[in-house]
């Protein structure tokens, strides 16, 4: 399983046609692209196949959520796509990530399989009003323990939570973290971030960055920026042939 590039650039465009005009005006030897939910559900698997027929690899950024049957066949279908990286919620529980697991073990190339711990726009009010009581921090580390031990090669968390995820999962387990925004950009709907500089520095294996870049008039130089900032100047396995 490679590695791939340090560097995430969310594509939440609402329609096909944007985001391959953003994709066109990105290098995939510098980063991998994130499609979510509105885009996927706007222009389906097809602009998943244009991104990769311009050397881009693709985290689908679905965030299954169902009984284990259901995730299941939703994984082997991504895989079957040959997405690089997708993710499921760690609170779908043990047996839905197991499930996950097992649904893309035996895919030609089995995609990188994330567990979602808590939405990094929720601070401790909104897990309070959905009976998660306590610090997000406390329940990001119990769902990442719990995602380690049902078989996910990683989680997304927030930048706060970084380094304690690193010290009690270990070297080897992906930490993948949105919510990064460079030195002087808006937070937007993010409430825990951090700068890439920070980040990278409590462990994060991944940055996902989006209206820093997609709404920038230079989107490369800002990576290039963050590629210095973080001296990440090529993707961790090279680039992509």
């Amino acid at each position: 399983m490679s590695a791939g590039p340090r560097l995430i650039v969310a594509l939440d465009y609402p329609d096909r046609a944007g985001a391959l005009e953003m994709a066109a005006r990105l290098d995939p030897a510098r980063c991998a692209v994130k499609v979510g939910k509105e885009l996927f559900t706007a222009a389906g698997p097809a602009v998943v196949e244009a991104l990769q027929a311009r050397g881009f690899r693709v985290f689908l950024d679905l965030k299954f959520h169902d009984i284990p049957n259901t995730v299941a066949g939703a994984c082997r279908a991504a895989a079957a796509l040959g997405v690089w990286m997708l993710n499921v919620h760690a609170l779908g529980g043990r047996r839905m990530m197991e499930a996950a697991r097992e649904a893309v073990a035996h895919a030609a190339e089995p995609p990188v399989l994330l567990a979602v711990t808590v939405l990094t726009s929720m601070g401790p009010g909104d897990l309070a009003e959905v009976g998660l009581e306590g610090p997000p921090e406390a329940a990001v580390l119990r769902l990442a323990r719990l995602a380690r031990a049902s078989g996910m090669d990683g989680v997304v968390c927030s930048p706060r939570e970084l380094s304690a995820l690193r010290t009690a999962l270990g070297p080897e387990f992906r930490l993948v973290t949105p919510g990064v925004r460079p030195a002087g950009a808006a937070r937007g709907d993010q409430r825990r971030t951090a700068t890439p500089a920070e980040a990278v520095a409590a462990g994060a294996d991944h940055l996902v960055i989006g209206r820093p870049v997609t709404r920038s008039d230079d989107p490369v130089g800002i990576l290039l920026t963050i590629e210095s900032e973080i001296g990440a100047l090529t993707p961790s396995d090279g680039p992509l042939p």
